[in-house]
C-alpha cells in the first residue's frame, strides 16, 4: 500500500472535523457555541463530531460557568495535538517531495 494513504486518520480526516482540529490550534480553548459559529450546522451535527473526535481520545471538554450560564470548552489532548502535529509534518514532507519532483 502507498505510505501516502496509510497517513490518513479517519477520525480527523473529515472536513468538519479537521476544521474543528484547525481552530483548536489557532485559538487553543473553544466553546461549543464558537464552534457552531464558526462552522455551522445544527446542535446535534456539532455535537456528533466532537463526540468523536473526544472518544478517539483528540480532544477533552470541560464544563464552565460563564456568569448564570454554563459553557462547554474543547482543547486539545496532549496526544490529540501530537497525532495532529504528526499529519501536519507528514503533509509537509509531501510538499517537500513534490517541490523536489518540479
Amino acid at each position: 500500500m502507498n505510505e501516502l494513504y496509510t497517513q490518513f486518520d479517519n477520525i480527523f480526516f473529515e472536513k468538519t472535523r479537521l476544521s474543528m482540529l484547525t481552530i483548536l490550534v489557532k485559538e487553543r480553548k473553544v466553546s461549543f457555541n464558537r464552534f457552531k459559529k464558526l462552522i455551522g450546522g445544527t446542535d446535534g451535527a456539532i455535537y456528533a463530531h466532537l463526540k468523536k473526535l473526544r472518544e478517539a481520545g483528540y480532544i477533552s471538554h470541560k464544563k464552565v460557568l460563564r456568569g448564570d450560564t454554563a459553557a462547554t470548552i474543547y482543547a486539545f489532548t496532549k496526544r490529540g495535538r501530537e497525532l495532529f502535529n504528526e499529519y501536519i509534518s507528514f503533509l509537509e514532507k509531501i510538499l517537500v517531495e513534490q517541490k523536489q519532483r518540479e
